[in-house]
């Protein structure tokens, strides 16, 4: 908006330096932690009130405080306007121009207002403008203080300790540790100094509540940089931590820089650095551990153990199955499950721990069914057909898409016997195909189900039992009913929801309304 200040009645303005006002607006900006120019900005609206209650609500006032000499300057101001709804405060482009010729929409004539006294009524309004004015302000800058400080380690003294919550006095607001937020069994009285994590700012009409938090992983790990300059100078990573608050807690370290013992320096001298960390935490046990990028060596790390026998990982589901002795049973385990449980959110994996016994168990049945399935369905002998378990070829598809080279290198199986092994599984696996797509063709089944990703020959003949005939049936299913018809050995549960999904693709085209049809008459 184009401003031009013109008097519409020329009055004198009494000049009257108030440097008594700079004194008041100093003291209250350095006591409430607000700057001067909030403060000034408090005064002049709770003037502008005291103006208005004299001269009229109806009139549009202006309040200058002359920063340097205090002296208060009152303007009445008219703007210029299209349709006049005010007169006091608007005056037409008509009428403008008789007072100023060149006026337009926007500018502002300004009146020059005589100062006061102020009645006992406003000076008491103008008391509580300045304060509501003056705490806003102080409530915006403790909040703009504490928002940069989320995730910081901040300490207080307990104001008031009750059953489901403390509050805690951390300066110029409050902070809130809730019971759930607390360590369990850890109580706190009146005047104990407490530390928490600051993991939220709340805005109150009294002021900023800060949301404290005693169980939060970050907690922990703020609490070692506090007193380690190591991970302070960033010579050692934090990368993970799981926390049972108040019992147990695994962090994971590692450094970018070889000649350094991330474990060693989190631990200390006798263990004097974690033990402090733990005197904070109530007793907490805190197990540091290496960090790795080798998922199955991070999780052996994370689980403690002296011995494993074997881990088997399956990427696409985040699962690492850990084989251990009977005798580590229980220690991978945990007290209440709680090591796997700590090393799995440690890890971010989904951990089994599985005895050695049953282990063998499994795949001794699993390997006699690949080794009967390859003599019924190839004619191989016992002794040949152990082989190629053995060398990874379980199934009669694993051998038709080999070489006949991968076989060759195989002990007791020559050239000719391998190219004889790998003819016979190509012409079962096409016998297979061939019968499979002639029992579509009876059932009449639709092509576009057997289209679908994830499902072999094995799952489409089950399905099919069941049942299935279309894309659209597959899309009616959830996943658990797909499951039902398809174990998860055969098919993983995320493999189902994907095979869900893109069944009820069509589901979610858009699809052109039908044209209308054309009426005869």
């Amino acid at each position: 908006m184009t401003s031009r200040k013109i008097k519409v009645a020329e009055k004198e303005s009494v000049r009257c330096p108030r440097p008594e006002l700079l004194q008041v607006v100093e003291v209250v900006a350095r006591e409430k932690g607000i700057e001067p120019e909030e403060a000034f900005a408090a005064l002049e609206s709770a003037i502008q009130r005291a103006a208005k209650t004299k001269y009229g609500l109806e009139h549009n006032i202006r309040v200058l405080v002359d920063r340097g000499t205090g002296e208060i300057t009152l303007q009445r101001v008219i703007t210029v306007v299209e349709e006049v709804e005010n007169s006091m405060s608007e005056i037409s482009l008509t009428d403008a121009k008789v007072w100023q010729p060149d006026a337009e929409i926007g500018f502002e004539f300004t009146e020059v207002l005589p100062p006061f006294d102020f009645g006992r009524a406003a000076a008491q309004g103008a008391r509580q403008i300045i304060t509501q004015k003056i705490r806003e302000a102080e409530r915006e800058h403790q909040y703009s203080e504490f928002i940069g400080r989320r995730g910081e380690i901040v300490s207080g003294i307990v104001k008031q300790a009750e059953r489901h919550q403390v509050i805690v006095d951390v300066g110029r607001t409050e902070g809130i540790l809730r019971y759930e937020d607390n360590i369990p069994r850890q109580i706190f009285h009146i005047g104990d100094r407490v530390k928490a994590l600051l993991v939220d700012i709340r805005p109150e009409s009294a002021g900023p509540m800060l949301i404290l938090s005693r169980t939060h992983n970050d907690f922990l790990a703020k609490l070692f940089e506090q007193d380690i300059t190591e991970i302070y100078d960033g010579l050692i990573k934090i990368m993970a931590v799981a926390r049972d608050p108040g019992s147990r807690a695994k962090m994971a370290v590692y450094a970018p820089d070889n000649r350094v013992d991330p474990v060693g320096a989190c631990v200390g001298m006798r263990g004097s650095r974690v033990q402090a960390v733990t005197a904070e935490l109530q007793g907490e046990k805190i197990d540091i551990i290496p960090w790795s990028a080798d998922p199955a060596t991070y999780v052996m790390n994370a689980l403690s153990l002296p011995e494993v026998k074997r881990v088997v990982i399956d990427e696409e589901e985040e699962k690492i199955d850990v084989v251990v002795e009977e005798e580590f049973l229980s220690q991978a385990i945990g007290r209440r499950a709680q090591n796997i449980r700590l090393a799995s959110h440690l890890t971010g994996w989904k951990i089994s721990i599985i005895p050695e016994a049953e282990d063998t168990a499994r795949r001794t049945k699993e390997s006699a069914a690949w080794i009967s399935s390859l003599r019924e369905y190839l004619g191989l002998d016992d002794m040949v057909a152990r082989l190629f378990v053995a060398e990874g070829f379980h199934t009669v598809a694993d051998i038709a898409e080999s070489s006949v080279a991968d076989f060759v290198s195989l002990e007791g199986i020559d050239e000719e016997t391998a190219k004889d092994i790998h003819q016979r599984a190509v012409a079962f696996v096409e016998s297979q195909e061939k019968k499979f797509f002639e029992k579509c063709e009876s059932l009449n089944i639709q092509d576009d189900l057997l289209t679908l990703s994830n499902l072999d020959i094995t799952a489409f003949n089950k399905i099919i039992d069941a049942g299935i005939r279309t894309r659209d049936d597959v899309a009616d299913l959830s996943t658990d009913e797909l499951l039902d018809i398809l174990t998860e050995d055969l098919l993983p549960r995320h493999q189902a929801d994907a095979v869900i999904m893109e069944a009820r693709e069509s589901w979610f085209q858009n699809e052109e309304p039908p044209a209308e049809e054309a009426v005869v008459s």
